[in-house]
């Protein structure tokens, strides 16, 4: 699958939710997160821990300030703390993070509004591609960028295993 996401600092929730709601957006659910992120030879690999679910999630993007790519691979996982231990061993943890999302909906665009353990709060955007094209994606991507009023000073490239290994 492929999506086009940014990632910025956000200095009020509150204000976002207030331009989600007049977008109109649609409010999805809060959910807590704790993602594992392994060593591997290329790309990233975590395993999503949540209340009501577990995913595998392997994914390829460059940092870039600016909206990137992204290709990435789902796997639901039924036993997860086994395949934990399994990946653990095999390639070693590299970080954990650990956040709390309220997760928007505009078209095919997910809002993240996150709470990241020891870094703050952040936006993020991903546009999925699966039935629009990129052109469509595209547009609708910068819209919402400019309904939440994103600007470059905010902009981040890395993710929050990046920035958690480099406050370390």
């Amino acid at each position: 699958m492929q999506n086009l996401e940014l990632k910025a600092i956000s200095s009020c929730h509150q204000a976002c939710v207030v331009a989600l709601k007049q977008m109109p957006a649609d409010f999805k659910a809060s959910i807590y997160q704790i993602d594992t992120y392994f060593h591997c030879p290329t790309g990233r690999l975590k395993l999503r821990q949540m209340v009501d679910r577990a995913e595998l999630i392997g994914y390829n993007r460059p940092n870039s300030q600016t909206s990137r790519y992204s290709q990435y691979q789902i796997l639901p996982i039924s036993n997860p703390d086994s395949l934990k231990q399994i990946l653990t061993q095999t390639l070693g943890v590299k970080v954990v993070v650990e956040k709390q999302r309220a997760l928007w909906l505009f078209g095919a665009t997910r809002i993240h509004l996150d709470r990241v353990e020891n870094l703050g709060q952040f936006i993020e955007l991903e546009t999925v591609i699966q039935s629009q094209s990129m052109e469509e994606a595209e547009r609708e991507h910068q819209r919402v960028k400019r309904c939440l009023k994103i600007e470059g000073r905010d902009l981040i490239g890395q993710s929050y295993s990046d920035l958690l290994l480099f406050n370390r």
